[in-house]
């Protein structure tokens, strides 16, 4: 039989998982895997477990929000492990989950993972740290990691855009320059994301046409300050309907990126904090990890006439 090790955080979300692990391990033992359960109690713990342990496994299934899944797959890359993995989202928000179009539901996405092949995703690097999805700063950043766990239990997504909402009042523009595959942006930023997402921060999407999980690139969103409330309008406006045709608006694909900024606005990755630092330097790691995944079936549609 194969080997399944699976790192779950146990506070994740409205912690609805927990209640239904035992069928999760029955689904993964009818398909020939052998569970190991691990829980995390406190941050790191899941890149702990997956450096040292991932390599003993043929699979290894994280059962979380998208932090935990970040945890998991830094910890199997750290570790120098070539298994592939599992996710089982079930955070406050899912981002990445979503993103992938994996099932939302806790037992389907158990299926989903048994019944799949793996598939070959981007993840990135900022400075040393590893990240799976979005690295931002600015506006609506901090929701993310600030908002209380028992707030995102008890709100879920409705947290994430409360809290997000209330950030407005505080907006300051921040003064950057950013080199993307040797071309230099600089001016004063409320908003920033380098992502591999078509959802970030539970609050803003981009347009999926825009997004290759694979394709050895980051997206790069750059919203510039608005100068008065005209511009802030038009801003909202636009990111609203995925339309990034303005020049208030950087929006470009690149693989590499050199920061330069003040060394005082935190960032946050994939949802948890990351300390401030004056010089940063973020790298597309192409096709790092394999996710196993069960594409959508094919609705065929039938015309009647």
């Amino acid at each position: 039989m194969k080997r399944n090790l699976i790192i779950m955080n146990p506070c994740s979300g409205k912690k609805k998982a927990n209640k239904y692990l035992t069928d999760i391990v029955d689904i993964f033992t009818k398909e020939g895997y052998i569970s190991t359960v691990m829980t995390t109690t406190k941050s790191g713990d899941g890149i702990a477990y997956a450096a040292e342990y991932a390599g003993d496994f043929d699979l290894v299934t994280a059962i979380g929000g998208d932090g935990t899944f970040n945890e998991v797959a830094a910890g199997v890359l750290e570790g120098g492990h070539k298994v592939p993995l599992g996710y089982i989202a079930s955070g406050s928000c899912n981002d990445f989950a979503n993103s992938l179009k994996l099932p939302s539901g806790i037992l389907a996405a158990a299926r989903n993972i048994v019944k799949g092949s793996p598939k070959a995703l981007d993840l990135g690097s900022f400075n040393d740290r590893k990240f799976s999805y979005v690295a931002s700063f600015g506006a609506f950043t901090q929701t993310s990691y600030s908002t209380p766990q028992n707030i995102k239990n008890a709100l879920g997504h409705v947290a994430y855009v409360l809290e997000g909402a209330s950030s407005i009042a505080s907006i300051r523009p921040i003064h950057m320059k950013i080199e993307a595959d040797g071309k230099i942006y600089e001016d004063d930023y409320i908003f920033g994301a380098i992502s591999n997402s078509t959802s970030l921060a539970g609050i803003l999407t981009i347009n999926p046409d825009y997004v290759d999980m694979s394709d050895g690139l980051f997206e790069m969103l750059l919203v510039k300050s608005p100068k008065n409330i005209l511009d802030l309008t038009e801003i909202v406006h636009m990111l609203t309907a995925q339309d990034y045709n303005t020049d208030k608006i950087e929006f470009i694909n690149a693989k590499e990126f050199k920061i330069t900024t003040d060394g005082e606005t935190p960032w946050s990755l994939d949802g948890e904090y990351q300390e401030p630092a004056k010089e940063i330097e973020i790298k597309n790691l192409h096709e790092a990890v394999e996710l196993m995944i069960t594409p959508p079936k094919k609705v065929k549609i039938v015309k009647s006439y």
